[in-house]
């Protein structure tokens, strides 16, 4: 690459000051307008002939709002959103479909209390191998994945503000937010073995190490050819993200490491409470034991200084990820309490009269009280600590680590309050004829089956995610060293972006019933 134009483009992506946290909100609120399921969802259960929307016709729906928010609306998101809330306000004066057929759903008829002996207790635990989805939640990480893909490339041309672009060293913007919430996705789902596996908390941390590092080795991996590739092809870097060698991969693939070795004490500890006191410790490191200074103020001499963003923002990044993990504890199993009280009859052997099913169905009234809860709570004290802290994605420090905590739960919040809108769900009180023990009853659905899905885009695009990450970086890159994005006009701009989307999504609705890669 001319070394002249390398250094323009490092310039260019450098150096930005940010926006507002108003402005990101509303930028991101274009993807509740637009599909999850507001937009989307309204098609879905008021006209019968979109129950099976096209891959096409989902990508216009789903994608290019999304793009059009952080481009030709980035100035007015809420324009957009308006535009977007119309016909979905009109799809609702039509009635909602009704669906004839039940579905089945584990409820026992005993109710709370058939936990009596420990044959009893392993039998009940059994249960724990089933996890039903969560389609507001895969909604939300699929739209996030959506986000970053978009953005890392929008990034590199003059119709993307560069008051969304990375701050330098504090400021809020689209993609600060981006990377933040790309951690706490992944502490979210990280809540799944901990439900699954009763006692996976409890095995010893030697051997979860173990079995977590061959986990993440992959993308380990993929952090260490990323770095080859761009020192390889003299790529522009904008070094004060995470350093001169480290890189986003790196990080993500400790993570996990760090939550293992918290399992001992989650156990005893609210995670919320735990994810908070870590970026309290992580903060307190940055303001009182020089963390702050060395990384702004010192030379990049040895391999420490080298990579001083990537390493110290690291434990601000493990808050993140387990207040994640809290969130996922939340929302994942039948009611929020079930992690603490299922803890509290194994380690403790209280007689809690639960039903431990994780099939049993979701206590959404519930489950949206909680994250309210959180929301209101993250949202406090980041107005609290901003009176004195600025927010720095660069430090992950405990401005960042609240203001995407809050940021998520509330639009986790939001995906699962436009589920519960569209598609609720009751239990009659009929009991299910094909159910020899009977104490199961019959689930309804106010709408189609299918409907109460995640868009079928969404899910393909969640199935492999990381698979559809990774190229969406690979044709970055290969867009950049092709064309000098940065003089490239805003039509031709959108051309680029859009068939880039397009290939991205194809990619994975031609997968969407294949796992390319299983970790």
């Amino acid at each position: 690459m001319d070394d002249s134009y390398k250094t323009s483009k490092e310039a260019f992506v450098s150096g930005a000051t940010g926006s507002t946290i108003w402005h990101v909100n509303t930028i991101c609120f274009v993807a509740l307008a637009s599909s999850s399921i507001a937009l989307h969802a309204a098609l879905c259960s008021r006209l019968a002939v979109f129950r099976s929307i096209p891959f096409f016709a989902e990508w216009l729906v789903l994608v290019i709002p999304l793009l059009l928010s952080m481009t030709v609306y980035a100035d007015a998101p809420g324009a957009l959103s308006a535009l977007l809330l119309v016909p979905t306000a009109v799809l609702l004066l039509l009635p909602s479909g009704e669906n004839g057929t039940p579905l089945p759903t584990n409820v026992d008829e005993s109710g709370p209390g058939r936990v009596t002996s420990s044959d009893d207790r392993d039998n009940s635990l059994a249960f724990q191998s089933l996890l039903p989805p969560l389609a507001a939640l895969s909604s939300y990480r699929a739209h996030m994945m959506l986000m970053t893909m978009l953005s890392i490339l929008a990034v590199d041309f003059p119709i993307f503000p560069r008051a969304l672009s990375k701050c330098e060293t504090y400021g809020v913007s689209l993609m600060d937010i981006g990377v933040g919430s790309f951690v706490f996705s992944q502490g979210v789902v990280s809540a799944i073995p901990l439900l699954k596996d009763p006692f996976y908390v409890h095995k010893p941390l030697a051997s979860k190490l173990v079995e977590t590092l061959k986990k993440v080795a992959p993308v380990a991996t993929l952090g260490i050819i990323r770095l080859v590739a761009v020192k390889g092809t003299d790529y522009p870097e904008h070094v004060t993200e995470y350093g001169i060698h480290w890189n986003f991969f790196l990080t993500l693939a400790l993570l996990p490491l760090f939550e293992v070795i918290t399992h001992r004490i989650i156990v005893r500890m609210p995670i919320a409470v735990l994810g908070l006191w870590i970026g309290v410790l992580h903060e307190f490191l940055l303001s009182f034991a020089g963390f702050k200074n060395f990384l702004l103020d010192t030379p990049r001499t040895n391999i420490i200084s080298a990579n001083k963003e990537g390493l110290i923002s690291l434990l601000g990044y493990v808050s993140i990820h387990i207040m994640g993990l809290s969130i996922g504890m939340t929302v994942l199993p039948p009611k929020p309490s079930y992690f603490r009280k299922r803890e509290a009859y194994i380690t403790d052997g209280k007689k809690d009269k639960t039903n431990w099913d994780l099939t049993a169905p979701r206590q959404t009234t519930k489950i949206a009280a909680e994250l309210s809860a959180y929301a209101i709570v993250w949202w406090v004290l980041l107005a609290f600590i901003r009176l004195r802290l600025d927010v720095s994605r660069r430090m992950a420090n405990l401005p960042y680590i609240l203001w995407t905590s809050a940021f998520n739960a509330s639009f986790i919040l939001g995906y699962c309050l436009l589920d519960m809108f569209f598609f609720p769900t009751r239990i009659s009180r009929l009991k299910d004829p094909s159910d020899p023990t009977g104490k199961r009853f019959i689930l309804e659905c106010s709408g189609p089956e299918s409907s109460s899905r995640a868009p079928r885009l969404l899910e393909a695009i969640n199935k492999n995610g990381l698979v559809i990450f990774l190229v969406a970086n690979v044709t970055t890159g290969l867009i950049n060293l092709s064309v000098k994005t940065m003089y490239t006009s805003n039509g031709t701009a959108l051309l680029i972006l859009s068939g880039y989307a397009l290939s991205i999504c194809a990619l994975a609705w031609l997968f969407r019933n294949r796992r390319l890669w299983k970790l």
